[in-house]
């Protein structure tokens, strides 16, 4: 049975000191993150039958986190996706997806967030939403997101939220992105 690390190519036992996040910025960045968002999306979770790809990916910017060797990328661990609303000054952002076996590791999922919001804030973003499943609305109230309103998405609890962008100070290089460093075990 093919499972998330086959489809990804990861060695679940590699464990990276630091991580790199930033706005895709080569082909091999942009393959392995849909091939991340396919093994969450479609076989870890069961939402889409072949592949999670929409109209929205033609014109959506792509995240990656990115585990480092000697300080150079090497895989995608980590991706979520922003684009413009429908009302001036909206975005959204959507397809959070972190390898299991990074999900402990160096608040990627967190780093990711906080890169979506900041570039589109610097980018002129007046209001930052996301659908996000209800297992996960923890972390975005801990990283200054409210819920407008609980709904469903294929089939899944959702909540609607917005982001703080208070909190989400204007990032004006996103290929230059965020470094984040793996949690040190005690």
């Amino acid at each position: 049975m093919l499972c998330i690390d086959d489809l990804c190519g990861l060695d679940p036992h590699y464990a990276p000191v630091e991580y790199l996040v930033r706005e895709a910025a080569q082909q091999w960045e942009r393959d392995e993150a849909m091939a991340l968002r396919r093994a969450v999306f479609c076989i870890e979770q069961g939402i889409f039958a072949r592949d999670d790809r929409d109209a929205i990916d033609d014109h959506a910017q792509l995240l990656v986190a990115m585990s480092c060797n000697a300080g150079m990328p090497e895989q995608v661990v980590g991706t979520v996706r922003t684009h413009r609303g429908e009302a001036p000054g909206e975005w959204w952002g959507s397809r959070l997806a972190v390898h299991p076996a990074f999900r402990s590791q160096g608040h990627l999922g967190a780093t990711l967030i906080r890169l979506a919001v900041s570039r589109a804030h610097a980018l002129g973003c007046d209001a930052f939403f996301a659908q996000v499943q209800m297992q996960n609305v923890p972390l975005f109230q801990k990283l200054g997101w409210k819920t407008l309103e609980e709904t469903s998405i294929h089939g899944r609890p959702h909540a609607r939220m917005q982001a703080g962008l208070a909190f989400y100070p204007p990032c004006h290089d996103p290929v230059s992105g965020f470094v984040t460093r793996a949690k040190v075990l005690s």
